[in-house]
Formats: structure tokens, C-alpha cells, sequence
């Protein structure tokens, strides 16, 4: 992929269409545009209805043709959009002529993203900003595309930006007293260091876990139901859906596997998997399902608990030692509340903990209002911007190096070198997220997933 020759390419989605657009983007495309439209002079930013034709003079199809010249375009170069008919047939026809008439100038077919790419390095969007536009694209819900069209104007690389500047006003003044040791002395003092990195650290926890909850509108939130056999975790997995996805028997073990299913609640994704019930058995077949169990419960962002409201024994207290079960969140579900009576259910609603019956209804939407509580969401909640899982890494780490930071700044100046090196690792952290730091191959890898003609 070079970044100078011209390219073509149909940006909008395959299949049949009233309307399809062919995208061409390069450097002074004035002439391209002629020549495609029989010798028209293009008015920029104008729409203008011509015929295209072909090599031999048939018409191909009448079209909108708009000429955006450099660098009031998406790309910063000369873009030329033809909007036809959205027929394959026709769209392959107009982009061949493309192609043909563009050979003169070496236009080709544009690589995958790589009309987002140039508007990257023209500067016409950041890399957050940049992945935004494929975020919308895929958008599932309209809260994700709400929260992806905030990250696209910008709002969330405002608040990284806002972080770098105060990150750097510090390694200024670090970086200076280094230069001059003279001037080193009560410097942390002098300058109010600890409480500066203190502020920043808050600032960027707060960044990081709103990043961290939405990002769970695209990548969605991993929860699984676990438990013993015979606890109603099937059931309860139908009764979350208000369909049957899941087999219910009342013979121990009959899910043996793992079941997915997709749920929206308000617009985040919930990635609902039921397990095979955790017990000892020497069933070769059962053993592998709560293995698989186990996996799952490893990969969770959230672990609904199920229990026999009448004999509540929590994963918790029959496997205290479970490694998959450190640092995760866990809710308790007391399920079969319709088999106890209601003084019963008072007193167990208190805390992690949440009474249901998957038989009669009760308590699924107050779990289902849980479950998004614990995606750090509240009905009718809007996301200021789309996080990534890469944006919420960068994040973390950058925290990472701000706590040794400021470990450091409870030293005196000895430790300056130590302070100003963990202050640069935290800047660099922030600048992967927006591209001001980047690796050429982070930056294949981002632009590749993006659709072609964008």
C-alpha cells in the first residue's frame, strides 16, 4: 500500500441499491474528472447530473457527480464521488471506466480502509477518530451509534488530549530541572508535583472507566450463568430471553455445553452464556462441558451465581480456592423464590444478591437492570463516546506508569531521572490512542478491518 497513487474503489455496501457511489481520491483529479464526464468543468463541492460513458461511447449510466477539491474533502486530497444507479452490474461498469480513464495517473483499487487512512495522515482525524468511522459502520444498537458519532467529532479525543497537556506541563518542569541540577532542590515541593499527579491520576481513572463501561457497546459484556446442576440455570436463561434457547429437564447434567446467546438491554450488547452445572463426576463427556464451564467463567466480565433460593450454596463457598474466580464480578441469584415464602424474599435482596423465580417471571427485570448497572450503565443512559478494548489497554497502562510516577514523587529529588522517564511511558501510552505515538503495524492492523471504499 503506497500513499501517493490515486484510488477508486464502490463505497457503498454490495448487493442491489437505489443509489451506489464510486469514490476516487488523489492529487489534482481536475482532469480525472473531466475526462469521466466528456469534458465537463467541475465546480467544487457542487452536484452535478451528467451522463458517464463508456470507451465506445455507450452510455454507462446518468449520475451525481461532485468534485471535492484538496483539502476541503474527507481525505484532504482531491476527491471525486460518483453517485449512479445502485445495480451491481452498473457499479462494476462505472468503476472499471474509473480505472480505464485513470490509468494515465496509475489509479487502482483502494485497499481495505484506505480511504480513512489518507484522511489519518493528511490530519484530517485522529486514530480514535478514525476508528470511530468504522464503529458507526458497525454499529448494533443506537446507543453504540450515538456513543461511535460522539467519538467521531471528537469529544473523546478531547478528553485524552486535555490528560496529555497536563502530563506534559509536568514533564516540562521535570525535564528542565534536569538540564539544570542547580535549580533541583524542594523542586517537587516548589512545584506542587504530588498533588499535579495526583489530579491527573483522578482525571484519567475517570477517563479509563467510562472508556472501560463503553466499551461494552461494541465488544459487548460477557456474562455467565454458573452453578450447580438442577439450580435453573437453563430456565433462567429462557426466561432472560422470553424464549426457550436452552433445553430444561429436570435430570441433572443436561446441559452439557456451553450456550450463547446475544441480548440487547438498552442498547448494550450482552453476551449471555449458559454452562454446564459445576459438580464432580466421573461422566467423560459431562467432565469436558464443565471444563468448558470453567473457560468460561475465566473469560467473564460478570458471573450470575445460580442458586436454589431453598438451598443457596454460592460457587463462592464450594470452590473457594477456583483461580477463574479471583477478581471477577459475581453476582448471587437466588432462583426457585416461587418455592419459599415472602418473608424469605425481603431478606435475601440485600446486597449482590438478587431473588428470582425463572418459572413465575419475578426479579428478570430487576436482574436484567443488574446486569446493566454492572456494565456501569443505567436505563436510558448515554455514552459520552465508543471505547475500544485497545483505547481501555493504552488507558490502563498509562495509569500504570502515572502510580510509579508518583511513587517516585514521594522521594526527593534524587529520583527525578526515575520520575520523568515514567511521566514520558504514561504521554506515549495516551498518544497510541489518538496516533501522535504509533507503530506502523498498529496502524495496518486498525485500517485493515475497515470496510473497502472507506
Amino acid at each position: 500500500m503506497t500513499n501517493d497513487d490515486p484510488i477508486a474503489a464502490i463505497a457503498t455496501a454490495s448487493g442491489r441499491g437505489s443509489i451506489g457511489v464510486i469514490r476516487v481520491s488523489g492529487k489534482n483529479l481536475q482532469n480525472f474528472f473531466q475526462a469521466i464526464t466528456a469534458g465537463f468543468t467541475p465546480s467544487p463541492r457542487s452536484a452535478h447530473y451528467l451522463p458517464i460513458l463508456d470507451a465506445d461511447g455507450s452510455l454507462i449510466d446518468q449520475a451525481i457527480v461532485i468534485y471535492f477539491q484538496a483539502p476541503q474533502s474527507y481525505t484532504g486530497e482531491d476527491v471525486v464521488e460518483l453517485q449512479g444507479h445502485g445495480g451491481p452490474a452498473v457499479m462494476q461498469l462505472l468503476l472499471k471506466r474509473c480505472l480505464t480513464i485513470g490509468q494515465s495517473i496509475g489509479l487502482r483499487l483502494a485497499e481495505p480502509g484506505e480511504f480513512t487512512l489518507r484522511a489519518f495522515l493528511n490530519d484530517k482525524l485522529d486514530l480514535a477518530q478514525a476508528e470511530a468511522v468504522a464503529d458507526m459502520i458497525e454499529a448494533s444498537s443506537t446507543a453504540a451509534a450515538k456513543a461511535a458519532a460522539a467519538s467521531l467529532s471528537g469529544t473523546f479525543s478531547r478528553e485524552i488530549e486535555k490528560l496529555a497537556l497536563s502530563i506534559t506541563e509536568v514533564r516540562i518542569l521535570v525535564e528542565a530541572t534536569l538540564d539544570f541540577p542547580e535549580e533541583e532542590i524542594e523542586f517537587i515541593e516548589k512545584y506542587q508535583v504530588r498533588s499535579r499527579l495526583a489530579s491527573i491520576k483522578e482525571q484519567l481513572d475517570v477517563v479509563l472507566t467510562t472508556s472501560r463501561q463503553s466499551s461494552y457497546l461494541k465488544e459487548g459484556l460477557k456474562v455467565v450463568l454458573a452453578g450447580e446442576p438442577n439450580v435453573g440455570k437453563s430456565s433462567l436463561l429462557n426466561a432472560i430471553f422470553g424464549q426457550d434457547i436452552a433445553i430444561v429437564t429436570d435430570i441433572a447434567g443436561t446441559t452439557r455445553d456451553r450456550i450463547r446467546e446475544t441480548l440487547d438491554i438498552d442498547g448494550v450488547p450482552i453476551l449471555m452464556t449458559d454452562t454446564a452445572g459445576l459438580r464432580q463426576t466421573t461422566d467423560k463427556i459431562e467432565a469436558i462441558g464443565i471444563e468448558r464451564s470453567w473457560q468460561a467463567i475465566a473469560e467473564a466480565d460478570l458471573i450470575l451465581d445460580i442458586v436454589d433460593a431453598r438451598q443457596p450454596n454460592s460457587l463462592l463457598e464450594q470452590w473457594p480456592n477456583q483461580p477463574e474466580l479471583a477478581n471477577k464480578a459475581i453476582v448471587r441469584v437466588n432462583n426457585k423464590s416461587d418455592l419459599i415464602n415472602e418473608k424469605s424474599i425481603h431478606l435475601e435482596e440485600i446486597g449482590e444478591k438478587i431473588m428470582v423465580s425463572a418459572k413465575s417471571g419475578y426479579g428478570i427485570d430487576r436482574l436484567k437492570s443488574l446486569i446493566l448497572a454492572k456494565a456501569g450503565r443505567q436505563l436510558g443512559d448515554v455514552s459520552p463516546w465508543l471505547g475500544r478494548q485497545r483505547h481501555v489497554l493504552a488507558l490502563e497502562s498509562a495509569s500504570r506508569h502515572l502510580d510509579r510516577a508518583i511513587e517516585h514523587a514521594m522521594y526527593d529529588d534524587r529520583v527525578l531521572d526515575l520520575l520523568a522517564e515514567e511521566l514520558r511511558l504514561a504521554h506515549d501510552e495516551l498518544g497510541t490512542i489518538t496516533g501522535t505515538v504509533s507503530a506502523d503495524d498498529m496502524l495496518g492492523h486498525i485500517f485493515s478491518s475497515f470496510c473497502i471504499g472507506k
